[in-house]
């Protein structure tokens, strides 16, 4: 049997099309298939066409190219598109790692490679952020964009957005998973702008792709990718493809040094072959990448969450309150004493909108003038406000260091959430620049919840101390 047309290694995980036959037929089919390329086809010939770029990653400069305009099945390497937008919501506040998502029929329905989610299932979203990444689960990849976008199409339009918004001019995305769909298409080098895209705008994530296996909610699953980081030293990423369109795609990420190469492969002949053809690619980049080098981090595309604009159904961005409308003060009414310090302190850190003056905000009917007779009666002696109490609010924070870099403390809190402490009750991960290094804050947290979350933490040997509000 020639060597393009093998059926993919146990590691690889992305071996079924979309509406492949089963059963007897499908052995029908293959034994039919193979035949017919067996007379047809000379020894070694590929799958489908083959196509290369090298790149190195601080700088973006292409250090080998071939066929890399040409738009090709990307296969699973489209979950790094999928991973990336969900990195994005997460960080934005549209949905939570511990959220929990209902995973539909149409997401359990999905071929393999998969997860074996249920429909009604619920399963928190960093599950399904592992086993998209790791195990390459088409499941998964389906249940996320449903969580972030409503559905799947609605999702890809917002992948396409996000494409466009990178530079990857020849990449259109039809669904979240990568399975064979006529339209979608991308390039070897737009592939390799997502993966340096995906390493610097969200390090806190990026070790996901290094890992041999992880646990996925329901089961550990194994990294498609496991041979090519063992066998490669300095390989850390990122994200195996196949399908029978595709051929065998890989792109991968490797660091020696001070330098980081990124190579992409589209239509290798089988794992064996894509992976020692990457091998020998980022060699050649490491050859030519100059030992120091003006690192230019990619512009990081504009958030636009899921609002389509006018072709499309318009969906809430994000439930985060940006701005807090307050009352106005009705005309003529004086404040008690004591109270003005208090208003202008909440006036400093609340957005109010201004009216002119006579009018009143819109879809509001203004207040009828105070009546002279009731400013005559008697009030009971106003309540004088001292403080305003910030102990039951969600300003506190809880600080677990200082480090070196952002890059480290970014991933000493993606570590630290990982551990799945409940007392962290929703907190947001925060790194704050210090004069010494960067603060690693989980924020967001009342008073109790810091300080439970704090003694949690000190439980598992992890240092830290609470950071009241201000």
């Amino acid at each position: 049997m020639p060597a393009a047309h093998r059926r993919p290694e146990a590691d690889e995980a992305e071996t079924v099309d979309r509406g492949q036959p089963s059963g007897p037929v499908r052995a029908g089919l293959w034994f039919v298939t193979i035949l017919w390329f067996a007379v047809a086809l000379p020894p070694g010939a590929a799958a489908a066409p083959y196509a290369a770029m090298v790149m190195d990653a601080r700088s973006g400069e292409i250090l080998h190219s071939e066929n890399a305009d040409s738009r090709l099945h990307p296969a699973s390497l489209t979950k790094m598109m999928t991973l990336y937008v969900v990195f994005e919501a997460v960080q934005n506040g549209e949905i939570g790692l511990d959220d929990l998502v209902t995973i539909s029929r149409a997401a359990a329905a999905e071929p393999p490679s998969k997860l074996g989610l249920r429909p009604g299932q619920q399963i928190k979203l960093r599950y399904l952020i592992r086993a998209a990444a790791v195990r390459s689960a088409n499941d998964a990849a389906t249940a996320l964009a449903e969580a972030i976008s409503g559905s799947e199409a609605a999702f890809a339009r917002r992948m396409n957005r996000t494409a466009k918004a990178m530079g990857m001019t020849r990449t259109t995305f039809r669904n979240a998973h990568g399975l064979t769909e006529d339209g979608h298409l991308s390039t070897a080098r737009d592939m390799t702008i997502l993966g340096r895209h995906l390493f610097y705008d969200y390090p806190q994530y990026y070790n996901l792709f290094s890992r041999r296996s992880t646990h996925a909610g329901i089961k550990t699953v194994p990294n498609t990718n496991r041979r090519l980081l063992d066998a490669y030293a300095g390989a850390d990423g990122i994200k195996t493809g196949y399908t029978r369109a595709a051929g065998f795609n890989l792109v991968a990420s490797a660091e020696r040094g001070s330098e980081r190469v990124i190579a992409t492969v589209f239509g290798g002949h089988s794992t064996a072959w894509r992976n020692q053809r990457v091998a020998e690619l980022m060699d050649l980049g490491f050859r030519k990448a100059p030992t120091q080098v003006a690192e230019r981090r990619p512009a990081r595309p504009a958030y636009v969450g899921n609002v389509e604009g006018p072709a499309g159904k318009t969906v809430r961005v994000s439930g985060l309150v940006t701005r807090s409308l307050r009352p106005q003060i009705r005309p003529g009414a004086a404040l008690p004493a004591g109270t003005l310090a208090v208003a202008e302190a909440v006036a400093e850190s609340v957005e109010t909108p201004v009216i002119a003056e006579g009018s009143s905000p819109a879809g509001s009917t203004a207040p009828a003038v105070r009546p002279e007779a009731i400013a005559e009666v008697d009030a009971p002696e106003p309540e004088v406000i001292t403080r305003v109490s910030t102990s039951e609010g969600r300003h506190w924070a809880v600080n677990i260091g200082r480090y070196p870099s952002r890059y480290d403390a970014e991933k000493v809190l993606l570590t630290t959430a990982l551990t799945d402490i409940s007392a962290l009750d929703g907190a947001l991960r925060k790194v704050v620049p210090r004069s010494g290094g960067f603060d690693a804050q989980f924020v967001g947290l009342t008073r109790d919840g810091a300080d439970r979350a704090c003694h949690r933490l000190k439980a598992r040997n992890i240092t830290c101390f609470m950071v009241g509000p201000g």
